[in-house]
């Protein structure tokens, strides 16, 4: 994990692809993106099952780690309205019922649109950007809004980095311009968009489960 300023609040920034806000007991990740892979098998595109149950495991070991008293999904909670079939929707029951005193919010994205709400049992407050939060306007879309400063997703973010051989690798990163700040993909199965960041822009690339600071060009 990586420690940074923003807006004068901390942020720490995870290595699993999420955004820790110390002071206000909240988590954030963006593009979730549960039921993606029963979306694609749906429409007869052979991708692999069980990225949606890990998508969630790996969030109940950051709030058993954290213990946050409120987790923001930044948008594209479920993929599309396939998501809403039995095995996905069991899933999120069953890891509900994990947490059941974790305040649950959603900032609707634009695959949120077409998905719909999650079911109403699953007690998320589901809200359209930008959402306040101190300093913070937390959104889907990476837009300025107005003094606070944006965190939001919807860009998938990533990083490339050559090496001595000539070989190029691709990360997920956390990219912060002067007002906006956009984290990674959270989900499993989610495609990566390259970024062209600003000399002053701060990015942190995620690799090797560690988050490390990237040189933007000068």
């Amino acid at each position: 994990m990586l420690s940074i300023t923003l807006a004068g609040e901390q942020a720490v920034l995870l290595p699993e692809k999420a955004l820790w806000l110390p002071e206000h007991g909240c988590l954030l990740v963006a593009d979730v993106h549960l039921g993606k892979a029963a979306s694609f098998r749906k429409r007869g595109v052979p991708v692999p099952r069980g990225s949606s149950s890990a998508a969630l495991q790996g969030l109940s070991g950051l709030i058993e780690r954290l213990a946050p008293h409120r987790l923001v999904f930044l948008g594209d909670f479920l993929h599309a309205a396939e998501a809403h079939n039995p095995a996905t929707l069991e899933a999120l029951s069953r890891w509900r019922d994990r947490h059941p005193g974790l305040d649950l919010v959603l900032v609707r994205g634009n695959h949120d649109d077409r998905a719909g709400d999650p079911p109403a049992d699953l007690q998320v407050q589901c809200v359209d950007e930008p959402w306040p939060l101190g300093a913070l306007a937390l959104c889907h879309h990476p837009t300025p809004q107005g003094e606070a400063y944006v965190l939001a997703g919807h860009w998938h973010p990533c990083v490339s980095l050559q090496g001595r051989a000539r070989d190029r690798l691709r990360l997920p990163c956390f990219w912060f311009s002067a007002q906006v700040g956009v984290l990674p993909a959270y989900g499993h199965f989610t495609g990566m968009h390259p970024i062209e960041p600003a000399a002053a822009d701060r990015i942190y690339a995620v690799a090797a489960g560690e988050v490390v600071a990237v040189p933007t060009p000068g």
